[in-house]
């Protein structure tokens, strides 16, 4: 048999292709058959006691016996599951603990760093006229304008690496901002916290793709997740300034 992906004969795309992150939640679901999952130990139970009974009753002790077998099963099956249920809320919980502590980490590394480019920019705009916006990206995140979750905390990455560009392109047209000590530390202490926000984000990644690929495990976290209503959640992604500063020419 041929393999499926043949990576020698093609077909390639030449050209190459660039991947985004899609910024969508999707929703938790499972069908009847999850359903049926749930109340089908309970209903052997509680069916087949009620046979194993009867048949006790009217003196057919084998049938009655091999019910209450059935039942047995039943019932153990149902503790197992509720159980493994109980296991699964608690799972989640934890784990959503884990993804705020990443996403704290990473916020942590953002107050720096802006706090660093506010003070550089204040620096920069005594020497040159800086662009205004500049002071303004920096100083919506510092007032805390808006809660900083899952969704808006890439806007604010965004907003951040912008006013680092402009401040980078005056730090390079201006030969005499080079020579200010404090303005080239605060650039490399920014360099500095870029590594560190990238490290933080790769780990707030990696726990978000457990929950993504756990709410998704049928049948019991997936039908906890689905009554929960809990939804898939996005990964932390680069900045379109970042994107087109990586595709840059750099020697």
């Amino acid at each position: 048999m041929a393999n499926m992906l043949d990576e020698t004969t093609g077909p390639i795309r030449e050209e190459g292709r660039d991947v985004n992150v899609i910024d969508k939640q999707i929703p938790v679901k499972v069908g009847v058959g999850s359903t049926i999952f749930e109340i089908a130990p309970w209903v052997l139970f509680g069916l087949f006691l009620i046979l194993g009974i009867v048949f006790f009753v009217i003196k057919l002790a084998i049938v009655g016996i091999v019910c209450m077998v059935l039942a047995v099963v039943g019932l153990i099956w149902g503790i197992v599951y509720f159980v493994q249920k109980m296991k699964a809320r608690n799972y989640f919980r934890q784990l959503e603990q884990k993804i705020q502590s990443a996403a704290s980490e990473i916020d942590n590394y953002l107050e720096q760093r802006v706090q660093i480019l506010q003070n550089a920019a204040a620096l920069v705009s005594k020497s040159v006229d800086l662009d205004k916006t500049t002071f303004t990206q920096i100083a919506a995140f510092r007032s805390g304008g808006a809660h900083i979750d899952d969704e808006t905390r890439n806007l604010y990455q965004e907003s951040i690496d912008s006013a680092y560009a402009n401040l980078k392109v005056a730090f390079e047209n201006y030969p005499e901002l080079k020579s200010h000590n404090t303005i080239a530390d605060a650039m490399q202490q920014n360099s500095y916290l870029q590594k560190e926000i990238t490290a933080a984000r790769a780990h707030y990644n990696d726990i978000v793709f457990m929950w993504n690929r756990d709410i998704n495990a049928w049948p019991v976290k997936m039908i906890v997740a689905a009554r929960a209503g809990y939804t898939s959640r996005i990964p932390f992604s680069a900045s379109k300034e970042m994107k087109e500063a990586a595709r840059a020419v750099f020697f």
